[in-house]
C-alpha cells in the first residue's frame, strides 16, 4: 500500500495547475520538465550565450524597443492572462503590461551608458573597469506581479549581454510561457530567454550546475534563506528581494486626505498582496481618530469581485491557501485585541477589505508580513515612537513618510531603516530608481544603474605600454 501512495504523489507532482481564483475553474494543466529536457534548456542557453555576449548593445537594444511595442500592442490580451490566472483587476493588470514596456525601453536606452568601460589613474599607461556578461542567470519568480518581476530582471540582465532562465510561480505558468514567447516572437535569439517547469526540488540542481552563473529570487523569506544557501554553497551570486511590512507614517501635520487616500491605495492594490504595500499604518496620537475615520471611507469605495468586471477594483486573492492564512493572521490579531473596523469576512479567494486597529507589537498583523487586504493601524504617542515603531520589524523593504515640514522628513528617512523612503507618496518601483531592502528583505538592488551591474564582472584592465 505504501508503494501504491508514493507512485500516487509522484504522479500528481507531475504537473502544475493554473486555477482562476475567482471560480476556482482549472485553466490550464502543465507537465513538469522532466530532467533531460530542463537539462537540454541549460545547454541552449550556453551555447547561445557565446554568440549573444558578442551582440552590440545596439542590437540588443533593436530587439527590446521590439519587445516593448509588442507588450504596448497585445497590453489587453496579456493583462487579461493575469486576471484569469492569478485574480488581478483589469486595470491593473494592463498598468503592469505598460510598465514593463517602460522597462524594456528604460535599459535600452541606457546600458551601454550604465556599462560603459570607466578608465582610471593608476600607474599602467591605461587601466580601467570594463563590466563584462557572466551567462546564464537564473530567476526564480512570484506570482503577484507575474509580468514585471520577470521584466525587471530580464531587462537588465540581457542587456548586460547575458541569458536568462526563469522558474516561474507554479499558478503563474500561462504567464511565465507567454513572457517566453513574446521574446520569441520580438526576434531574440532561441535560447537567450528560456522558461523552466519544474518543482522546488528541481531549483537545486539548477543552481548547482556549472552552466548557471547567478541567481535572483523575488518571494518569501523561507524560499530565499535557502536560495541564498545553496548558491552560497557554489560561490555563485545572488541577489533576494523577500517580504516586506513596509510602515506608512502619518505625522501629527501631515495632510490626511491625501495620507488616506494614497494609503488605502497602497494597502489594497493588487487585493493587497505586494512585497511594498503599507502594511503597518504607525499614526501619531493626535491625528489618530480623525486619520482612522477617513482612512476607513476610502477603503469602504473599494468594490470586489470579478477582476474582468467593469468597476471592480480589487479581485480575488490568487490562492485559496493565501486567504485562509490571511484570515489566521487577522483571528490571531483580533484575539489579542486588536479591534475590527470594518472587513473581515471571506468567501474563498474573496478577502474583504478590512480595516483593525489596535494593533500593537506581539500581534500577527504587528509582527508578521500580511500579504493580502488587511489594514492595520497603530498608534504612536509621538514622532519618536512612531520611527521607533516602524524599526520594529525584522523588514526593511521600503517606508512611506507623511508630513509638511519637509526638511524634517528628509532628516527622519535617514533613520528609517529601509530600503527606500518615499515622503508623502507611496512606495513603489522605478526603472530609474534602486530598488530592494535591507535586514530579512533581502540584499541586492534591481532596476536603475545599480541592477543592472549585479549579474557582471567587474573587470579590471591594466596595460603598460612596451
Amino acid at each position: 500500500m505504501q508503494d501504491i501512495f508514493e507512485l500516487y504523489r509522484q504522479k500528481r507532482k507531475m504537473q502544475f495547475k493554473s486555477i482562476n481564483p475567482y471560480n476556482n475553474g482549472v485553466l490550464q494543466a502543465f507537465d513538469l520538465f522532466p530532467e533531460t529536457r530542463w537539462k537540454k534548456s541549460l545547454e541552449i542557453s550556453e551555447e547561445v550565450y557565446k554568440s549573444w555576449r558578442k551582440t552590440s548593445f545596439q542590437q540588443r537594444a533593436d530587439l527590446f524597443f521590439r519587445l516593448s511595442n509588442l507588450l504596448k500592442e497585445k497590453r489587453v490580451e496579456t493583462a487579461k492572462l493575469m486576471s484569469l490566472e492569478m485574480g488581478k483587476v483589469h486595470k491593473e493588470a494592463v498598468a503592469e503590461i505598460e510598465k514593463c514596456a517602460w522597462v524594456c525601453e528604460y535599459y535600452a536606452e541606457n546600458a551601454e551608458k550604465f556599462l560603459h568601460s570607466e578608465s582610471i589613474d593608476s600607474t599602467a599607461d591605461k587601466s580601467l573597469v570594463r563590466y563584462d556578461p557572466i551567462g546564464a542567470v537564473l530567476a526564480i519568480m512570484p506570482w503577484n506581479f507575474p509580468f514585471w518581476q520577470v521584466f525587471r530582471f530580464a531587462a537588465p540582465s540581457l542587456m548586460a549581454g547575458n541569458v536568462a532562465l526563469l522558474k516561474h510561480a507554479p499558478n503563474v505558468n500561462m504567464c511565465s510561457l507567454t513572457i517566453e514567447d513574446l521574446f520569441t516572437e520580438a526576434g531574440f535569439p532561441a535560447g537567450v530567454f528560456q522558461s523552466l517547469i519544474v518543482d522546488v526540488d528541481v531549483v537545486e540542481k539548477i543552481i548547482n550546475h556549472n552552466i548557471v552563473q547567478a541567481v535572483t529570487l523575488t518571494g518569501s523569506e523561507r524560499a530565499g534563506a535557502s536560495v541564498a544557501s545553496i548558491a552560497g554553497s557554489n560561490i555563485k551570486k545572488s541577489v533576494l528581494e523577500l517580504g516586506g511590512s513596509d510602515p506608512f507614517i502619518v505625522l501629527a501635520d501631515a495632510n490626511l486626505d491625501n495620507a488616506a487616500r494614497t494609503g488605502a491605495t497602497s494597502r489594497m492594490l493588487n487585493a493587497g498582496q505586494s512585497c511594498i504595500a503599507a502594511k503597518r499604518m504607525i499614526v501619531v496620537e493626535s491625528v489618530h481618530d480623525e486619520f482612522v475615520e477617513k482612512f476607513r471611507n476610502e477603503i469602504n469605495k473599494i468594490k470586489v469581485g470579478d477582476p474582468l468586471a467593469e468597476g471592480v477594483t480589487m479581485g480575488p486573492m490568487a490562492r485559496m491557501d493565501l486567504a485562509e492564512s490571511l484570515e489566521k493572521q487577522l483571528k490571531a490579531s483580533l484575539e489579542k485585541g486588536a479591534k475590527l473596523e470594518l472587513g473581515g469576512s471571506r468567501n474563498n479567494c474573496i478577502f474583504e477589505p478590512t480595516l483593525i486597529t489596535n494593533v500593537k507589537p506581539g500581534m500577527a498583523a504587528f509582527d508578521q508580513e500580511t500579504f493580502g487586504p488587511l489594514a492595520t493601524v497603530i498608534k504612536a504617542r509621538d514622532e519618536a515612537e512612531a520611527v521607533e515603531l516602524a524599526n520594529k520589524t525584522e523588514y526593511g523593504l521600503g517606508a512611506s513618510l507623511w508630513t509638511t515640514d519637509l526638511t524634517r522628513a528628509e532628516q527622519l528617512s535617514a533613520e528609517i531603516n529601509s530600503g527606500s523612503v518615499f515622503i508623502n507618496a507611496m512606495v513603489k518601483s522605478d526603472p530609474r530608481l534602486p530598488f530592494g531592502g535591507i535586514k530579512k528583505s533581502g540584499y541586492g538592488r534591481e532596476l536603475s544603474h545599480h541592477g543592472i551591474k549585479e549579474f557582471v564582472n567587474a573587470k579590471t584592465v591594466f596595460r603598460v605600454d612596451s
